[in-house]
């Protein structure tokens, strides 16, 4: 897939294409150029939608994904019902505490 990534920016919205895969479950990629993001490496975001589309189609809850950026990733999924919990190898680029005050 050779996608448009100027056309893409007037979509007001994150584009996500999936397909089954040859040596695991699924793949995907992951687009959002209109949000300043070209294209995301590895999104676990988009595996909590992506995962139970597959597990149904599939007929099982745990599957193998890789997202095929240039950078890609590969990530371990389970459909939990109301969770889906992902796993893979991450690099920690931030780390932070957030204090709300509420009034």
């Amino acid at each position: 897939m050779v996608p448009d990534l100027r056309a893409l920016e007037k979509v007001d919205r994150a584009l996500i294409v999936t397909a089954r895969g040859g040596e695991c479950d699924f793949v995907s990629r992951f687009f959002a150029p209109g949000y300043g993001i070209s294209e995301d490496p590895v999104t676990g975001s988009a595996h909590c939608i992506l995962t139970p589309y597959w597990a149904e189609r599939l007929g099982r809850a745990e599957l193998h994904a890789r997202q095929l950026s240039a950078r890609g990733g590969q990530l371990w999924c389970e459909d939990c019902g109301d969770r889906t919990r992902i796993g893979g190898r991450a690099v920690l680029f931030l780390e932070g505490r957030i204090t709300l005050d509420r009034p």
